[in-house]
């Protein structure tokens, strides 16, 4: 039995357009209702604050505070998660060296990092800012698949930030025109440690992925998504790890004048890209029209988030931006079911509050006016 995690209590000091808010809740859906700039994503940001990262808009922290104010923001949620009821607080507070950073305490205990949060919550989202997914460059379809790997996965984001640590010192070497080989080997060997251990792990999350939205096909009201990784030694994909190991290492060390002539390294995880077909229409995403690709996006969230639910036990906290402006009654309908069936908590926004009536009891309506809450 999945179990389900919630928000009970959330307050902001000085975030985005919020001065000071709170709202208080009862386990059952949120739905947020504004008109356009109320503050209803920036309510939704504030929530996605509550796991690792940068939030649904990746913002920078010096953008976060509420113009006018001292220049730091708080999110405080009281919650119940997946090691009970714990209260969570976030902000971010100048250094000595005024330097903005993230705090992050637990239960009034100061974390020793922000991964900590996965221990109590998993929360996704879906942003009209992502519509453009399957359109948009590869680094795009490469952040949103490491999103998906992080929430099983924590540990994937800081072998990610290795490899790009590692890539960057390998980069400089280069361009210096420094071609020891002790110190390149050095970190060429790390790069292929990381890099193999990335391209694993999201082979990983597609396999399993893939696997539960082929058998929810028949029952789904969403387009069904075909998912593979292309463009990092993809012959080389089924070889143990080890092996694909020594191979990237050769790569890489018969690669070093052309990186050094390129500025960058040309082979690599950070090289990836998603692939995604329709299965029903056999087609690309990327040449289904616009309303196709928005359900093909829904149902991979969707499948994405049962996945969570199975693996850890626990339902996500779900984040569905305008959700349903471009769905028809029957597929919203279908949605809102489907969220239900996830047995966890979902926050969604929208201008019409109509949109949500199939909803019905089973949601809370908050109404957002100029950053203020009534609700």
């Amino acid at each position: 039995m999945t179990q389900k995690t919630q928000i009970h209590r959330l307050k902001l000091s000085d975030f985005r357009n919020y001065t000071q808010a709170g709202l208080t809740l009862d386990g059952r859906h949120v739905v947020l209702v504004g008109d356009n700039g109320a503050g209803k994503t920036n309510f939704m940001e504030a929530i996605s604050f509550l796991s690792p990262g940068r939030g649904l808009r990746r913002a920078v922290l010096s953008d976060i505070p509420r113009v006018g104010a001292s220049g730091s923001f708080t999110v405080f949620a009281a919650i119940e998660g997946m090691a009970g009821e714990a209260d969570i607080g976030t902000g971010t507070e100048t250094t000595e060296e005024d330097n903005l950073v993230r705090r992050l305490r637990i239960n009034g205990s100061p974390a020793k990092s922000v991964d900590e949060l996965t221990d109590h919550l998993r929360v996704l989202w879906l942003t009209p800012a992502m519509d453009g997914l399957f359109t948009g460059p590869s680094a795009d379809r490469r952040r949103f698949l490491d999103r998906l790997v992080l929430s099983l996965d924590p540990a994937h984001g800081r072998r990610a930030n290795d490899f790009e640590r590692a890539m960057r010192s390998r980069n400089k070497l280069l361009s210096e025109g420094r071609f020891d080989p002790t110190w390149l080997s050095g970190i060429e060997q790390q790069m292929a440690a990381l890099g193999v251990a990335m391209a694993a792990a999201r082979r990983e999350m597609l396999g399993l992925l893939s696997g539960l939205i082929e058998a929810d096909r028949e029952t789904s009201a969403f387009p069904s998504a075909s998912l593979a990784l292309s463009g990092f030694l993809d012959d080389l994909a089924d070889l143990p790890a080890f092996a694909f190991e020594e191979r990237y290492i050769e790569i890489l060390a018969q690669s070093r004048h052309r990186d050094a002539a390129a500025g960058r390294t040309l082979d690599g995880p950070h090289r990836a890209d998603l692939m995604v077909r329709h299965i029903e229409k056999d087609m690309d995403a990327e040449r289904c029209s616009t309303g196709e690709q928005k359900a093909l996006l829904i149902g991979l969230i969707l499948a994405h988030a049962r996945l969570v639910a199975t693996m850890t036990g626990f339902a996500p906290i779900l984040l569905l931006d305008e959700i349903a402006a471009h769905l028809d009654e029957g597929r919203r309908a279908a949605l809102f079911e489907r969220i239900d069936a996830l047995g966890g908590q979902a926050f969604m926004t929208g201008t019409d509050k109509a949109m949500f009536s199939a909803l019905g009891d089973r949601a809370k309506f908050v109404t957002i006016r100029d950053g203020q809450i009534d609700g």
